[in-house]
């Protein structure tokens, strides 16, 4: 038996779409499912290697709120909306950091909630040096994002990361990496 979706309807049509499906599963039996779509998104863990600091930042997030959780540290990352990820990873880094990217190293293409959401995230590293920081960040004064950028020593992006103090999950995820492929900067 075939697994499809038999029926789809848009409950709501704002940032994100919400539908509720109709799915035929492979036993035939007939569930109801919730799909989130708000397109694909890029982040990206900017690192300067001569300081040895990855630049992390800190935002209010409703979600994160609703559950009475902290505020965490998360990488530079945002909506594609039509863009390639390499251009959006340059124009979040610009726009939330204060930084120009130069190079980045794809790392991955992620599901970020497969359960839930069509999203696909694609993660970059960037290395930058204090010449490619040609802005103040903190995000678009018209998207009311109130960023705050933390610069983070490796060593403690390391701790935190082997402590699971670092929750969010691009972050996290773009620090193992950069901990497997440049160990050097850690030590």
């Amino acid at each position: 038996m075939d697994f499809e979706i038999v029926e789809r309807k848009v409950v709501h049509d704002r940032w994100s779409r919400l539908t509720d499906a109709k799915v035929r599963l492979p036993n035939g039996v007939i569930e109801p499912r919730v799909i989130e779509d708000h397109g694909n998104a890029t982040t990206v863990l900017l690192y300067n290697p001569d300081r040895r600091v990855a630049l992390l930042i800190r935002q209010p997030r409703a979600p994160v709120l609703e559950v009475g959780a902290e505020m965490m540290l998360e990488t530079v990352a945002g909506r594609r909306d039509g863009k390639s990820d390499v251009d959006t990873a340059r124009a979040e880094a610009l726009e939330e950091a204060g930084i120009a990217v130069r190079e980045l190293e794809w790392v991955a293409r992620l599901w970020s909630m497969p359960a839930v959401s069509t999203e696909q995230i694609d993660l970059f590293l960037a290395a930058y040096s204090d010449a490619d920081r040609i802005g103040a960040g903190g995000g678009a004064e018209d998207e009311n994002e109130c960023i705050e950028i933390h610069e983070v020593p490796l060593r403690d992006l390391r701790r935190m990361v082997l402590s699971g103090e670092l929750v969010d999950g691009k972050a996290f995820t773009l620090a193992q990496a950069l901990m497997l492929r440049r160990p050097e900067l850690f030590e």
